[in-house]
């Protein structure tokens, strides 16, 4: 049996053909060579300083070449790599970096301030390194300049223990129950459930082993190059690295740290991009409306692919995007954090899929809640569930666990929570979350988070949070009040003050004030109902 691991598997194309561009970011490009080169010398490092096997690493890092760089570093030292949301504030850092065991830190400059905040509250990191930016900020003492480490010439890392296929990656998750979850995926899951080199648009098919993927690349040849404009913090950005990457391919990510759809263009028709990675509306009605604004400015013969994942994404816009690009086909993909391969819709010019219609994974099946699967057509609501290659659960986290990676038919299924239906010709039929998590960009709020904070307002006697329909964003957030006597709460205070205590994305953007909350004598509150009167009373559809 073959062993599928990451740090294996791109070593492996480095040398075959070290010259091919692995990675480009404004003017700086990289070929796979000198990103193995940093990559190993960032790994020797982590090492050096005493990182244990499997131990954690955490990217603090915007979008840039150095977050694939401290993922390849992970891989060739047998350590694991950690996601960081850069919205968190203060205190969600401090649980994230505690959580997962952080042994090391790599972190953009401007993230300086933050971090002195928490550092004396994180014993177990050994490494910090810092990767410098247009915020000026000096190295502190306490920190290692990444641009220094990455630079040496060392020999190839040799690992406590030989590379695995159990080698983990964690991806922490928002979810919808409180605190992020650090998901634990298996190097052979993931790369399983990644296509193994594979890309069915493309007509590649999953390759049978690593020395195979490696086979592959043929020396000279340009590779796919795909521009990733969602974070690599997120499952979305860093997976679909990750598979083009297994194809020999090169990564693009932007230098812009604002969403910029103009500039998005420029660099697909720069560098010849074939594919397009976004997270639905947010990034994809922006970029409709700037093409329909300059109609024939950019050529984009290149773009193959253009693909999505995590929040819905309206066939209107689909549609309009096909008009300007008839030659690519666009991947909409149902997925989550702990459930890749849930179920894909694609459209092309002329023959559109509808919205939220998913044409369901070959290992996904909907469940009711005693068990039964769901019969096509039946009109039968149930819980989507993702069997074969799935995680091993959250880390430390064996209740949360239990309640998501679930027995049914005598079999392991990952069950994240979202309902649907089986339409007759076995399609799925998304239905949402049955929790109340509001999605906004892309990004998964847990009401009670934003509760919390707004309950602690002097205006505020109580509140809720709630997600209203939004055409870019999905869903935005709405703080419904109930105010202390005689107080008179704004917008614009509220908005601040949770922006104070946690990430910026979770204020609010609308508010309604009611006479009482009306929550039931176990303190639950009924989240439709508040939902629906702040639609009717800000005239939402």
């Amino acid at each position: 049996m073959t062993t599928w691991n990451y740090g294996l598997m791109w070593a492996g194309i480095a040398r075959k053909d070290p010259q091919r561009t692995a990675q480009i970011y404004g003017d700086v490009t990289y070929t796979w060579g000198e990103f193995h080169q940093r990559s190993n010398a960032l790994a020797a490092d982590m090492l050096a300083a005493g990182a244990s096997h499997q131990a954690k690493v955490a990217h603090y890092l915007y979008n840039c070449p150095e977050y694939l760089e401290t993922t390849f570093a992970c891989w060739l030292a047998g350590l694991v790599p950690v996601n960081t949301n850069y919205r968190y504030g203060p205190e969600e850092i401090l649980y994230l970096f505690d959580n997962s065991d952080a042994e090391a830190v790599v972190f953009h400059a401007t993230f300086v301030d933050l971090l002195n905040q928490v550092r004396d509250r994180l014993p177990l990191v050994k490494r910090w390194y810092m990767v410098p930016d247009e915020s000026g900020n000096d190295v502190p003492a306490w920190a290692l300049n990444y641009n220094d480490v990455v630079s040496r010439s060392v020999p190839d890392v040799v690992p406590a223990q030989p590379l695995s296929g159990d080698d983990l990656l964690f991806l922490y998750t928002g979810g919808t129950t409180g605190m992020p979850k650090g998901v634990m995926w298996r190097q052979d899951d993931l790369i399983t459930v990644l296509g193994r080199g594979g890309n069915a648009i493309l007509q590649v098919p999953p390759a049978e082993t690593v020395e195979e993927v490696i086979d592959r690349v043929a020396p000279g040849q340009r590779g796919q190059v795909a521009l990733v404009a969602c974070p690599l913090m997120h499952g979305t950005g860093q997976f679909s690295a990750f598979i083009n990457m297994a194809m020999g391919g090169c990564i693009v990510t932007m230098p812009n740290r604002n969403f910029d759809p103009a500039k998005l263009w420029d660099e697909v028709d720069k560098h010849q991009v074939n594919s397009v990675v976004i997270v639905g509306q947010a990034f994809a009605g922006p970029m409709l409306e700037v093409l329909d604004e300059n109609p024939g400015k950019w050529k984009l013969t290149s773009i193959i692919q253009m693909g999505s994942s995590g929040v819905m994404w309206s066939q209107e816009n689909k549609d309009g995007l096909l008009n300007h690009i008839p030659q690519m086909f666009i991947t909409d993909s149902f997925g989550s954090s702990e459930a890749v391969g849930m179920g894909v819709s694609v459209s092309a010019k002329g023959a559109a899929a509808k919205t939220a219609q998913f044409a369901l994974g070959p290992n996904c099946v909907v469940f009711t809640e005693d068990g039964r699967r769901v019969e096509p057509g039946s009109g039968e609501r149930g819980l989507v569930a993702v069997g074969g290659a799935i995680p091993l659960g959250y880390y430390k986290d064996e209740a949360k666990t239990a309640q998501t990676f679930r027995i049914f038919e005598e079999r392991r299924w990952t069950v994240p929570g979202d309902w649907a239906e089986v339409n007759t010709d076995g399609t799925l039929h998304l239905l949402g979350r049955g929790s109340v998590c509001i999605n906004t960009g892309g990004e998964k709020v847990f009401p009670e988070e934003v509760e919390e904070v707004l309950k602690t307002h002097h205006t505020v006697r109580d509140a809720v949070a709630v997600g209203l329909p939004d055409k870019r964003f999905g869903e935005t957030i709405c703080a419904v009040v109930e105010a202390e006597p005689g107080a008179d709460p704004k917008l614009e205070e509220l908005s601040e003050h949770v922006r104070s205590r946690i990430a910026a994305y979770k204020a609010p953007r609308s508010i309604v004030v009611v006479p009482t909350i009306g929550r039931a004598p176990n303190g639950k509150v009924d989240y439709k109902r508040l939902k629906q009167h702040a639609m009717d009373t800000l005239g939402v559809k």
